[in-house]
This record gives structure tokens, C-alpha cells and sequence, in this order.
């Protein structure tokens, strides 16, 4: 009899697949996925959603209730692929163990493919007039980015913070847009390393909700 969990690798099988990299598409561990697979767990909605979106499956097909579902060969051009929309990081929780999501965004498979991302949602006003509180930035996971880049930031184990980056031999600078709000200050190599200074992602799209 089929279940959900068998459903879900089904899924993933086809696409040939590992759990690592259907936990990244989905946010979540590859321990987590075979947990979903053995149907010693069951993801909630919003990860059953996510499932659905990603395959390009019916809701009704995943949990069972039909036995119809839409054709995942060839994948529809143009389907978003959902990731969530943070409200903050802050240090010491990994990104898949943020409980705090706001909502989801949508990107497309081609971005998707290109890495792992999440969204977060811009509190403050050191970034205007580019831009402004409530608006969404979407973020690839990386922990380095080029000079003149806009990227999620780390430091000393605060919230984590949106600034432009420009990198120095010395250390690096974060640049706010409005000054009035945030001075550029600069980070040396010793203190990189000693607050810790991390780069979480950069940001490759804003999506203002004003």
C-alpha cells in the first residue's frame, strides 16, 4: 500500500535525486527527508507544499486522496519553486532550523537550480531608499562574496544585517545606503575572525512590498 512517505521518494527517485539534495531544494536535513520516507515522520503543510510545488504534483496525489496527479516530465516552464521568507537569523541557529517564516516566495527552477535560498524580510532603514522596511530580499547561501556585493552579515552574534560589501586587504567594509542611519564601518582581519564577521549569502533580488 502506498504512503506517503513511498510517495515522497517515488518523487524523488524520478528526479534521481539524493535526500541531500532534496533537504536543500526543501530546506531541511537529508535525515529529515528519510524520516518523511520511512513514514517515521510526516512534514507539516508548508513542507508538503513546498513538495507539491517543487514536483509539480497535486496536493490530493501527495497525501493519497487520488490517484491522479500532473506530469512531472517535462517540468512546466515558468513553475516557481517556493523557499522561505525569514523574519531574522541570528547566530547559533542554522538556517533550516528557523522557526520563524513569515510566508514563501517564489523562484524560478533556473535560479533554484543555481544554489540553495532563502528570503528575508528588511527591518530598518539603514538600506533606503533602495530599500525599505517590509520589503523581501532573496538570498543565496554563500559565505563569501565579491567587493561591491549586497549580502546577509553576521556580526558578533547579532541579527543578522543586509550591507553592501567592500572588501580591503586590511579587512572589510560594511556600506550602508543610508548613511544618516548607519556609518560605513570597517572590519580588520583580526576582528573577522574574532567577533566573528560572517557572510550568510548574497542578496541577488529585491522584492519591494510597498
Amino acid at each position: 500500500m502506498s504512503t506517503l512517505g513511498s510517495r515522497i521518494k517515488e518523487l524523488r527517485l524520478e528526479r534521481k535525486m539524493t535526500g541531500d539534495e532534496l533537504g536543500r531544494v526543501l530546506g531541511i536535513s537529508k535525515s529529515t527527508i528519510s524520516l518523511y520516507e520511512h513514514d517515521k515522520s510526516t512534514p507539516d503543510d508548508a513542507i508538503k507544499k513546498k513538495i507539491c510545488s517543487y514536483f509539480d504534483v497535486s496536493f490530493d496525489w501527495l497525501m493519497g486522496i487520488t490517484t491522479s496527479r500532473t506530469t512531472i516530465y517535462p517540468k512546466r516552464t515558468g513553475r516557481g519553486v517556493p523557499i522561505p521568507v525569514l523574519g531574522r537569523v541570528v547566530a547559533g541557529i542554522p538556517l533550516e532550523a528557523v522557526e520563524e517564516i513569515l510566508d514563501y516566495e517564489e523562484i524560478t527552477p533556473e535560479l533554484a537550480a543555481t544554489g540553495d535560498f532563502f528570503a528575508l524580510k528588511i527591518r530598518g532603514h539603514s538600506m533606503e531608499p533602495r530599500m525599505l522596511d517590509g520589503d523581501v530580499v532573496i538570498v543565496r547561501r554563500q559565505d563569501d562574496v565579491d567587493s561591491g556585493d549586497v549580502a546577509i552579515v553576521l556580526v558578533n552574534g547579532n541579527e543578522a544585517t543586509v550591507k553592501r560589501i567592500k572588501k580591503q586587504e586590511d579587512g572589510i567594509t560594511l556600506i550602508a545606503t543610508n548613511t544618516c542611519v548607519y556609518e560605513p564601518h570597517f572590519y580588520s582581519n583580526k576582528e573577522i575572525q574574532s567577533l566573528p564577521v560572517q557572510i550568510l549569502g548574497k542578496v541577488v533580488e529585491l522584492r519591494g512590498k510597498l
